[in-house]
């Protein structure tokens, strides 16, 4: 039988330091990769140089033979931008570039096991309602550690990453999932190009932050499933995660905050709308009392919201006329 083609897609944005060992990874896949897109979102660290001397490198060996007995041998793309176009723009653009069966979105900071890919694979192969898959991503600096087994969401639609910072051990079953973290995410072409809106399988909108939430909530109206294999390793840096709040700057604080709403705005069902606001109301009151006190430029960021209030409400309209009954 014919294997199903996979395309690895990579979002860099001065990722110098971690770009080749993330590439190596793919390359060591023991499933075969057609394709590896990166996009450079106009890095000033040298990531784009990095790249391509990883390519020419990785060319030279191809033609000596030295792949000549491995699985895999992927062509590789980078495609450099101008600007930062954000993290869902030109993670689009990388999907829009390739046609393959299964798209696996990669973080350059993120290395994988030899078997992440084959095994996702096999899993959403098993089953042709699971339109998106995860491992089990650990710290790379602490490989006992969990970084995310997939995405969960509370009664207030606040969205976290399912075990981080909790022991690996703890975390030994596969199963159905929320969603899965964009860090090293594999969706099915089918999802992709089934829940996409105005031809967007990321919000554009989001820049960053949250589009993987966006993404695993909109799928799971449309009726498609996640799944996390707790045998399917990846190791991942998350730098950010570790520099704390202080450390960030406003113009990310606004983007993640922010994306909450919109996100909310689009996929909250009228039918739950009343229940969400209700279980909410506790964390609104203390999150926007802290802001107001420490971070009152925090609220800036609603004027994005109502910037994009038309496109939300279209792109509402289109999601809620999709939603299928639970069960279907």
């Amino acid at each position: 039988m014919k294997l199903k083609t996979v395309s690895v897609h990579i979002v860099t944005y001065n990722s110098a330091d971690d770009i080749a060992e993330c590439l190596s990874a793919v390359l060591t896949q023991d499933y075969p990769v057609k394709k590896i897109v990166v996009v450079d979102n106009a890095s000033t660290d040298g990531s784009a140089e990095k790249v391509r001397a990883f390519y020419q490198e990785h060319t030279a060996a191809a033609q000596s033979g030295a792949y000549e007995n491995s699985i895999s041998n992927p062509t590789l793309v980078l495609l450099e931008n101008e600007h930062n176009t954000g993290f869902a723009p030109a993670h689009n653009q990388a999907i829009a570039g390739t046609t393959t069966d299964y798209v696996l979105v990669l973080n350059p900071d993120l290395t994988l096991a030899p078997d992440y890919i084959s095994r996702l694979v096999a899993q959403m192969e098993a089953d042709s309602r699971i339109g998106s898959a995860t491992g089990k991503l650990l710290l790379k600096a602490d490989h006992t550690l969990v970084d995310s087994t997939g995405l969960r969401m509370n009664k207030a639609r606040r969205a976290f990453d399912r075990g981080a910072g909790e022991p690996a051990d703890q975390w030994n079953e596969s199963g159905e999932v929320l969603g899965v973290s964009g860090a090293a995410a594999m969706y099915s072409r089918r999802m992709i190009e089934d829940i996409s809106v105005e031809g967007e399988f990321f919000d554009a909108d989001f820049f960053a932050y949250k589009e993987d939430v966006d993404v695993a909530w909109r799928a799971e109206l449309f009726g498609w499933k996640a799944y996390y294999d707790a045998e399917a390793l990846g190791y991942h840096e998350r730098g950010w995660k570790t520099s704390g709040r202080s450390g960030k700057a406003m113009f990310i604080k606004r983007i993640s905050y922010i994306n909450r709403y919109k996100m909310i705005y689009k996929n909250e069902p009228s039918r739950t709308l009343l229940l969400t606001l209700l279980n909410s109301l506790p964390y609104e009151i203390a999150a926007h009392g802290y802001s107001l006190l420490k971070e009152p430029k925090l609220l800036g960021a609603w004027k994005s919201f109502f910037a994009q209030r038309a496109a939300l409400k279209r792109k509402r309209r289109y999601i809620q006329e999709r939603v299928k009954p639970a069960g279907e």
